[in-house]
């Protein structure tokens, strides 16, 4: 008996990891404006924006278009895959898995003029869970300092 309950937990495991990895990602559910948002109950997400985010924006010395393709270049370097918005408009949404389980994680960038330069406004969370460890605060901190270089 206690072999079958041992089987039948290690399938339910197997079946949960599996479904966490292969869920459809809606683009229409996770294409957030990150001036919008409302923050999320959980800690699993990392917020830039001018007010009532985890960090201000920084302004660097660059064009609007061109803040957003480097951002999509950092982005797509880093492993992420675009599922909406466009570079064209400034607004993307991008998906990055977890290396070792795969979990979904979603960041949605907004490129906003910002006197001679521009700034990028950011949402990042994660699909699945209660906490990220601080993955999706990295993320972002990863790419603003890529983009910095």
């Amino acid at each position: 008996m206690i072999k079958f309950l041992l089987l039948v937990a290690f399938a339910l495991g197997i079946g949960l990891m599996a479904y966490i990895r292969l869920a459809p990602s809606d683009p229409a559910r996770w294409h957030e404006d990150p001036r919008l948002v409302t923050r999320p109950a959980t800690p699993n997400f990392h917020l830039i924006r001018m007010v009532g985010g985890d960090a201000m924006p920084q302004v660097l010395q660059m064009r609007p278009a061109d803040l957003a393709r480097r951002v999509d270049e950092v982005a797509r370097a880093d492993g992420a895959d675009l599922i909406a918005g466009s570079v064209e408009a400034g607004h993307m949404t991008y998906l990055s898995r977890s290396r070792l389980m795969g979990y979904p994680d979603y960041t949605s960038v907004l490129i906003e003029p910002a006197g001679d330069g521009a700034m990028l406004l950011a949402f990042a969370r994660s699909r699945f869970g209660h906490s990220d460890m601080g993955v999706n605060r990295a993320r972002l901190e990863r790419w603003l300092a890529a983009l910095n270089d």
